[in-house]
């Protein structure tokens, strides 16, 4: 149901997983815009440019339990006064343990997967990097120190530049997934939160799939020191985040679980003390909310989007040192097809953790762009 084949990148990543290791966080930057330093930066959306896979037709059927299919059409906020930035997760098919520049099929579909309907609420920047790549993981060096740098640092690289050149002192929510998110608690922790001015100007930050952590009974600490949760519709300065599951996560869960799989990424290697955030995106003030994801159709509509309203539920639950949002089938499923855990429970329901709430996700950015008054 997504424009990536995930299957494959999660079949790389689980026989890489038993190599994880921690790796040491990259030094803090002395500038949040240091001139030049990104002065080679690719850029795969890029507002305005041709061909921005961020800027994709969002016309959407939505296909209810009974058939019916209205079809909605977004409009996009080119001249929206909030820009998002956002980190892709792995998906590099290059034979290299990092990957190079070049803008290929897979980040440009995994933009438009995951990205393009962000661009309802701002401006979509995404940079490309020189990630980790299936092939690098596969060999387990995707979390040694080697490596990892290199991709934080061209990450970094592309964010000063940005910040540098094209933000123009506008509000900012960060957007990242899997191995994007690890590369986001690494920008965030090492650059952002060292700059008050910059965290001043933190609309919202989205981090799926990447393990953030809290102290347990505590909204804010652990991974970030002053963002805290998101915990109210329309609040800002705060943090998304999650890891989606059909059941607890197992004992060797990749997501979900302090201190291994994911967290190893950023270097988060603690344990006792702290739990992995849930912040469920459509109840952000807690309980149970009804999910409305979209996902690319593939051509099973004739619009390029299909949404399949009422079909999910999620609420946070906790149990066993795991932390996950729990998706739940409704009775009112018809003949509509549902998401499933197909690599098995360790990874969960990690492939569609955007789609299945990216209309929840795009909300909440809104709603916190509607209460933004710094």
């Amino acid at each position: 149901m997504t424009a990536v084949r995930w299957a494959l990148t999660v079949a790389v990543l689980a026989t890489a997983a038993t190599a994880l290791a921690p790796v040491a966080a990259p030094p803090a930057s002395a500038s949040p815009a240091a001139g030049s330093a990104g002065a080679g930066t690719v850029w795969l959306c890029r507002p305005g440019t041709a061909s921005d896979p961020c800027a994709a037709d969002l016309a959407t059927t939505s296909v209810s339990a009974t058939g019916s299919e209205p079809v909605r059409r977004p409009t996009d906020a080119a001249s929206s006064s909030f820009d998002c930035f956002y980190v892709y997760p792995t998906v590099s098919l290059e034979p290299t343990v990092n990957a190079d520049l070049r803008i290929q099929a897979a980040e440009t579909a995994v933009a438009t997967s995951q990205a393009a309907p962000f661009s309802q609420v701002c401006r979509v920047w995404a940079p490309m990097y020189r990630q980790v790549t299936l092939a690098g993981l596969a060999r387990g060096l995707g979390v040694a120190p080697g490596p990892t740098a290199v991709a934080y640092d061209s990450l970094r690289s592309a964010f000063e530049d940005f910040l540098a050149h094209d933000s123009h002192g506008r509000p900012i929510v960060v957007l990242g997934h899997s191995q994007g998110a690890a590369m986001l608690i690494l920008l965030l922790r090492q650059l952002v939160v060292h700059h008050p001015a910059l965290l001043h100007r933190l609309v919202m930050a989205i981090i799926l799939g990447g393990n953030v952590t809290v102290p347990d009974g505590k909204l804010v600490g652990g991974s970030f020191a002053d963002i805290p949760l998101c915990h109210a519709v329309g609040q800002h300065g705060c943090v998304v985040a999650y890891s989606s599951f059909l059941q607890a996560p197992p004992a060797a869960s990749l997501f979900g679980r302090p201190g291994q799989g994911v967290s190893l990424q950023s270097g988060q290697t603690r344990r006792r003390g702290v739990h992995v955030a849930c912040v469920n995106p459509a109840a952000l003030s807690g309980g149970s909310g009804t999910l409305q994801p979209m996902f690319p159709s593939l051509g099973a509509v004739a619009t390029p989007w299909v949404s399949y309203p009422g079909l999910y539920t999620a609420r946070c639950r906790s149990q066993g040192g795991a932390t996950w949002l729990q998706v739940s089938v409704t009775a009112d499923r018809g003949a509509r097809p549902t998401v499933s855990q197909v690599d098995g429970p360790v990874w969960g329901l990690h492939v569609y953790d955007v789609n299945l709430a990216l209309g929840n996700l795009v909300g909440d950015v809104a709603a916190a762009e509607a209460h933004w008054h710094r």
